[in-house]
C-alpha cells in the first residue's frame, strides 16, 4: 500500500514518538504497526508475554543459558511486514529446553489449538490454553494419568484487572499478583527470541549482568535509538 496523507484528527508526530520519521502508511498504523521493528516485535513479543510466563512458572525457571531462532515471512512473502510471520525459538535452560513456535494466520496449531502451552514429560503431556487444560497420556506409559479437558472457571484477564484496581486502592503492593518486575522479565525473554532471530546467531545470556555475552549484540539490540527529541530516562 502506498504512502498517503495523515488521517484527520491524528497527531502523527506524537504517534511516532521516539520512532524514526517516516511518511504515513496505513500498513504501519493501527494494529498492523506491530509487524514493524520501529514500533514492536511481531508475534514473538505480542503473544510471548502472554504465554512464556506460564512456561517459566511451571518449570520454576528464570532465564535461559542460550537462545537461538530461525524463521521468516513464509505465509505471505509479498507482505510489507518486517517481523517474521513464522518463527521457531529455542531457549536452553539448565534442565530443559523451551521451544517457542508461531505461524501467523494458522488456526490449527499443536494439539489442534490456536494457541497454547505443552509441558511434555515421560508419562504424559499437560496442555493448557486460555480456554482450559488437559493431560494427554504417553502411549507407552504404565501410569494412567490421562485427564479429560477441563474448561476454565473464570476470566483471568478480569481477575488481573480486579487485583490491579484493588491494589491501587489499598496501596498494598504485596497483594499484587503480577508486579511490574514480572512483566519486565517476560518482556525481556520475548525480546531475546527476536534478537536471536535478527542477529542470526546463537546467543548466550549472562544472568549476573543481565546482558548477552556478545557486546556487539548488546550495543546493537538491547536499547532502541530514541529520536525526535525523546530521551529514555535514566533511573
Amino acid at each position: 500500500m502506498a504512502d498517503s496523507a495523515v488521517p484527520a484528527g491524528v497527531d502523527y508526530d506524537r504517534w511516532l514518538g521516539p520512532a524514526p520519521k517516516r511518511p504515513f502508511n496505513t500498513n504501519r498504523f493501527h494494529f498492523t504497526f506491530r509487524w514493524f521493528w520501529d514500533y514492536a516485535g511481531g508475534l514473538m513479543t505480542d503473544w510471548g508475554v502472554h504465554l512464556l510466563d506460564y512456561a517459566l512458572l511451571g518449570m520454576n525457571a528464570t532465564v535461559p543459558r542460550s537462545i537461538s531462532a530461525m524463521g521468516g515471512n513464509f505465509a505471505d512473502p509479498s507482505s510489507p511486514q518486517e517481523t517474521p510471520d513464522t518463527l521457531c525459538t529455542m531457549y536452553e535452560f539448565e534442565k530443559f529446553n523451551l521451544v517457542w513456535d508461531h505461524a501467523l494466520g494458522i488456526q490449527n496449531g499443536l494439539f489442534n489449538k490456536e494457541h497454547g502451552i505443552a509441558f511434555i514429560g515421560d508419562n504424559g503431556t499437560l496442555q493448557l490454553d486460555r480456554g482450559g487444560w488437559e493431560v494427554i497420556e504417553e502411549g507407552r506409559s504404565t501410569n494412567k494419568i490421562k485427564v479429560e479437558r477441563k474448561l476454565r472457571i473464570d476470566n483471568g484477564l478480569d481477575k488481573h484487572m480486579e487485583n490491579f484496581v484493588n491494589v491501587i486502592r489499598s496501596r498494598k503492593l504485596a497483594e499484587l499478583k503480577c508486579p511490574i518486575e514480572s512483566a519486565s522479565h517476560i518482556a525481556v525473554l520475548s525480546q531475546m527470541g527476536n534478537i536471536a532471530f535478527r542477529s542470526g546467531k546463537k546467543l548466550n545470556w549472562d544472568k549476573s549482568t543481565g546482558r548477552f555475552t556478545d557486546e556487539k549484540i548488546n550495543k546493537k539490540y538491547l536499547a532502541a535509538a530514541y529520536q525526535n527529541g525523546y530521551k529514555l530516562p535514566k533511573v
